[in-house]
């Protein structure tokens, strides 16, 4: 069995209504252009905020996938 090599990025996902759907968000466009995801670590939550008021939900996640080539 051969090693495996494993490349990281770091993404930062939104939403307008959770930090949860930001992650989603975040590795679903990432799945878009990367194959063989295996592993998002959150690293932070944040909330952008309007007039006193939640504007935006925004989660920076680690992702982990495996490298090709």
């Amino acid at each position: 069995m051969g090693e495996s090599v494993y490349k990281i990025i770091d993404l930062v996902g939104s939403s307008p209504n959770s930090w949860e759907e930001a992650a989603k968000n975040a590795i679903d466009r990432a799945g878009q252009s990367v194959r063989d995801i295996r592993i998002a670590e959150v690293q932070k939550f944040d909330i952008k905020i309007q007039e006193g008021q939640p504007l935006q939900f925004r989660t920076n996640i680690r992702l982990s996938f495996k490298f090709e080539g």
